[in-house]
């Protein structure tokens, strides 16, 4: 599988960015309006809709449809692992569907000197094979910029 990484610091204690990340609202703020992200629907763990935060376990259903061209797509974020501990956190999605025949994507936060270090970790095979193979790294032409408009975001939403 191909990976992009991408890390920042941002100027904002720990337990307001890794709750901020935690929940769809914050999934919202940090998508680029071009994907044209639609959140449809988030189950927690126990089949309760909409809970507060993304438990380990929870589901989203949202739809994608970049740049406004061609139908919507519909994908399915599963939240695999979540899990705090003093000063670190990190949580991993592993989306169904879309445009990608895999995604895993770990978001790690850790406490810095009064801020935090916020680390995106994306493992991601396209569909199609041999083909999607041989594409797999021209992909970072597209998620570049969605992740750098992602960490500007939870610097321009969380630094005082």
């Amino acid at each position: 599988m191909a990976v992009y990484e991408r890390e920042t610091r941002v100027h904002a204690p720990f337990e307001d960015v890794w709750q901020f990340h935690g929940t769809t609202d914050g999934l919202e703020a940090l998508t680029p309006s071009w994907f044209g992200l639609t959140v449809e629907s988030v189950r927690g763990p126990d089949g309760e809709p909409d809970p507060p935060e993304l438990f380990e376990g929870s589901s989203i259903e949202l739809s994608v449809r970049p740049f406004g061209i061609g139908p919507g797509q519909h994908v399915t974020s599963i939240i695999e692992r979540r899990e705090q501990t003093d000063g670190a956190g990190l949580f991993r999605d592993s989306m169904i569907g879309g445009p990608f025949a895999e995604w895993d994507h770990t978001h790690a936060f850790y406490a810095d000197d009064g801020g935090t270090i916020v680390r995106d970790h994306v493992e991601y095979q396209l569909p199609f094979g041999p083909l999607g193979r041989l594409t797999a790294k021209a992909m970072v032409a597209g998620l570049a910029p969605a992740f750098r408009y992602r960490h500007r975001q939870t610097r321009a939403l969380l630094e005082d």
